[in-house]
């Protein structure tokens, strides 16, 4: 069979696709919602294909599919995959120094400092932040931050002896051996650390009072640099959200539809999928049953048999690099429209909790109805 054959066999469903080279070799891994629609377009002559991709379709000899019943299963094989064979064209997961980490670093003298690294070990005191997958986003909103708020010394550890920065108005004066500018250079680091940390982001309002204010005096050359700033930082906080989620290992109970007459019970342990298995689908005829017995009974007993089994609540170590991908699939996946899903506390597991574990199905189920009724979540 050809590749015009394979293609035009492929099913409509989700899967992921590895594409071959002449010597067999697995060049390219992608996942796709519906494998021959997304398959296709790379044997169809576009304008829009980037030199990569063309690169990559002047060397596809063949190609092999691998099935899921969901598209978010095809994301979750599709990062495992390239983590696990190390396709030449997806050089981004390949390349470990891809992998960012921003770094608030203490010295001897106590003096703190804002750095960047692709190494998380470090010293005593040193306070990372990350991984990152985009190195010039870490650098970026660095090197806006220390400009904006005057931090970027160039002799921090100097003393009584202006740096260069100082009179270039980019340092508020630490290596002069000033109190209050050290003072003020220890409550901008403050501000960073707790915006990166998810609370509140005392920095992006700073920014966006400059960027207000430089647009009334119409420099407006400044209020796009703060705006630009505020959406590279922006980022950077996002990205901590989706680690810290990881890190929490939670337990999390996903119901996706496969097709109207089965459902996909998806259970994760933190960003680890520990079980899935095919359900019959709730009936989503609005005056229907929102609860089938039968199925609320089997997902309550899978949530207990599987994460009863799994290690208890423990100190978890910072996530790495390698958790990352499946980390961000799983948080965007949650914080998408129409999605249905149910976190449960450890304690909901514990006998004696049955009826807020019943209840939380409960809601699961409905929530799933409304989702495929347009109606959103509840």
């Amino acid at each position: 069979m050809n590749l015009a054959e394979k293609v035009k066999a492929l099913p409509l469903t989700p899967g992921v696709y590895l594409m071959k080279d002449r010597l067999d070799h697995i060049i390219y891994v992608g996942k796709a919602k519906s494998l021959k629609k997304r398959v296709q377009t790379y044997f169809q002559q576009s304008k829009a294909h980037s030199p990569k991709v063309k690169r990559l379709i002047s060397n596809i000899r063949d190609f092999e599919v691998r099935l899921t019943d969901t598209e978010f299963e095809a994301f979750m094989l599709e990062c495992r995959l390239i983590k696990q064979l190390k396709p030449l064209y997806n050089k981004k997961m390949k390349n470990p120094l891809a992998y960012t980490y921003l770094v608030i670093r203490c010295s001897r003298e106590g003096r703190r400092r804002i750095d960047i690294t692709n190494d998380p070990a470090g010293q005593e005191g040193d306070l990372f932040f990350g991984p990152y997958t985009s190195r010039s986003t870490v650098e970026k909103a660095v090197q806006g931050l220390q400009e904006s708020y005057r931090i970027l010394c160039s002799s921090p550890y100097a003393k009584h002896s202006p740096c260069l920065n100082h009179s270039l108005g980019l340092c508020l004066g630490m290596c002069t051996g000033s109190e209050d500018a050290l003072s003020a250079y220890n409550s901008v680091l403050d501000k960073i650390i707790t915006a990166l940390n998810g609370n509140h982001p005392a920095v992006l309002e700073d920014l966006e009072q400059r960027m207000i204010e430089a647009a009334e005096k119409h420099n407006f050359e400044a209020a796009a640099k703060y705006r630009d700033l505020m959406k590279t930082l922006g980022s950077l906080i996002h990205k901590e959200k989706v680690i810290g989620f990881a890190e929490e290992g939670r337990n999390i109970v996903i119901l996706e539809p496969v097709n109207g007459r089965e459902a996909k019970l998806i259970l994760v342990k933190g960003n680890r999928i520990v079980r899935d298995t095919k359900v019959e689908a709730p009936d989503t005829d609005r005056n229907g049953p929102a609860a089938p017995h039968t199925l609320h009974r089997r997902i309550r007993s899978a949530i207990l048999d599987t994460f009863r089994l799994e290690e208890p609540l423990s100190p978890r170590p910072k996530i790495s690099r390698h958790d990352i991908d499946e980390a961000q699939i799983l948080y965007s996946f949650l914080q998408g429209s129409a999605r249905s899903y149910l976190i449960v506390p450890e304690h909901w597991l514990i006998p004696g909790h049955e009826d807020e574990l019943g209840e939380a199905v409960e809601r699961l189920i409905a929530g799933y109805v409304c989702a495929q009724n347009g109606a959103g979540d509840l």
